[in-house]
């Protein structure tokens, strides 16, 4: 028999877990910490350390458990002040502070302003002597850099942090230890700590800077690898899984259903189909948001709820152009069946905006999402090789939900030669593609669908007209050759549409 079986064959108990008090991290962690461990958590200054482990505390004393927090780096009132901050309260935990008045006093045998020439050991048994009068069940340790200027040597130091953990260990206290990056060689940490979080701020050339999580380590238990963005905010820090479309596999029929617009659900190849994504292309003012809008409206109106993401246009001029058009979005705003929500790319996190996303399907039941437009959420992202790869497991997590998602992708250029910031084309499902092109003295608009995975679609193009009462599409433009390059040469018979009222929409 195994030295841990139990006396009956029987396999052991998992351990426990325990939550953060972190929304988020205990979903990167897939349950929380295993109690009775020492964790270290490690950051350059400004990443949230000090948060992280105040939201720790305060997750156990919601629990009646008894918190301890041990700072060498800051006095009690900067941490009360960090709590006050958040809207927090310390009543309930316990804070030991080695940077006392009592420490600062020349007769006494320490001294902070001298680290070097503190006995570490003292330190350390102060340490352990609070944890025996407070007999804490969670422990924050802040923070390590200034162990390590007391120990002077590396062996030292090791050996202080091994008799700290095996006191923590005898103790049943579950701990963090914060550390701030300074010795970036140091991996005695890593080795003894049961697991390590990473916390890390990146700087933006424009607006809000990010900030990530990666779990470097973690022992006996299974945890997302790879960075997970994350924001601090009043209130405290929030954690947003990276999206991982394979664990949230849906069961729905693929129908197709109306646009809204006939003459689009026979370019389609009978309309657009629930689980599937549809990438409208074309530059300014050519109607991408009418025509979405349009699709959306429809979808509401058959009893749908439906989220629109607006990152470029205002809400004002979005509401104003919609009942232009003839479709009054309010009545759906008033009901709860649409939500419209603006957008900062300068101040949002990726990942923030696909737990946005995810909140939306999963607990609001959005069966219509819109994105308006990828060009701005380009913007929001790290660099294109992450947008493609955020991109997809998006779409393939919209699409496994059963939610009819429409993309607009906007091009530069008016007429002739136009161009694109980035090609997601190969990401979708159906790809639409509106186009100005010049003919008898005007300006007029052209729709065609390019690729359809879902059904046998259309291969003509079309004029298509927006004014008052809606959207028009007309009769294939068999007359013309070269429509999509913006200058045409008329060939036949075929009449345009008669044009009216046809502002830019």
């Amino acid at each position: 028999m195994s030295a841990s079986a139990s006396s009956n064959g029987a396999a052991p108990a998992p351990a426990r877990r325990i939550a953060t008090g972190v929304p988020g991290l205990d979903d990167i962690l897939c349950g929380g910490l295993t109690a009775d461990r020492v964790y270290l958590v490690e950051g350059t200054p400004g990443t949230g350390k000090t948060t992280l482990g105040l939201q720790f505390l305060l997750e156990g004393a919601a629990h009646g458990e008894a918190g301890l927090y041990i700072t060498l780096s800051e006095t009690a009132d900067e941490l009360h002040a960090v709590a006050h901050s958040h809207g927090w309260s310390l009543d309930a935990i316990a804070i030991f502070e080695l940077a006392s008045d009592a420490m600062l006093d020349p007769d006494a045998q320490q001294s902070v302003l001298y680290p070097a020439e503190v006995e570490l050991g003292e330190t350390t048994r102060g340490v352990m002597e609070q944890v025996e009068a407070v007999k804490p069940v969670r422990v924050v340790f802040d923070s390590l850099s200034e162990m390590r200027l007391l120990a002077q040597n590396p062996l030292r130091y090791r050996r202080q942090i091994l008799a700290l953990k095996q006191f923590f260990a005898a103790r049943a206290c579950t701990v963090i230890m914060l550390d701030d990056k300074t010795s970036q060689t140091d991996q005695h940490l890593h080795s003894i700590a049961h697991g390590v979080v990473s916390l890390e701020q990146i700087a933006q050339e424009f607006g809000k800077e990010r900030r990530r999580v990666n779990i470097v380590k973690m022992r006996g238990i299974r945890f997302r690898g790879g960075y997970h963005d994350y924001v601090l905010e009043r209130g405290g820090i929030t954690m947003f899984p990276r999206l991982v479309a394979a664990e949230h596999v849906g069961d729905f029929v693929p129908v197709p259903r109306p646009s809204g617009t006939p003459m689009l659900d026979q370019l389609l190849g009978g309309g657009l189909v629930a689980g599937t994504n549809t990438l409208v292309v074309g530059p300014s003012g050519v109607g991408k948001t009418t025509l979405t809008v349009r699709s959306m409206v429809t979808a509401l109106a058959r009893g749908e709820r439906a989220a629109f993401y607006l990152f470029d246009e205002g809400l004002g001029t979005f509401y104003a152009r919609a009942a232009a058009l003839g479709m009054e979005l309010q009545p759906y705003l008033d009901s709860g069946a649409l939500t419209v929500r603006h957008v900062d790319p300068a101040e949002l996190a990726p990942g923030q905006f696909a737990h946005m996303l995810l909140e939306a399907v999963e607990r609001d039941a959005v069966h219509f999402v819109a994105i308006d437009s990828l060009n701005a959420y380009l913007q929001a992202m790290p660099g294109e090789q992450f947008l493609m790869l955020q991109m997809r497991e998006l779409l393939t997590y919209l699409n496994q939900k059963g939610v009819t998602t429409m993309l607009v992708l906007g091009e530069h250029g008016l007429v002739g030669e136009v161009r694109r910031d980035i090609d997601l084309s190969y990401l979708s499902d159906c790809t639409v593609l509106l186009r100005f092109f010049e003919a008898g003295g005007k300006l007029r608009r052209a729709i065609t669908v390019v690729k359809s995975r879902t059904a046998s679609h259309a291969l003509t193009i079309h004029e298509l007209r927006l004014h008052s009462g809606g959207i028009d599409i007309g009769a294939p433009l068999q007359g013309f050759e070269g429509i999509l390059t913006g200058l045409p040469t008329y060939r036949g018979e075929t009449a345009l549409m008669t044009t009216g009222d046809d502002g830019e929409r």
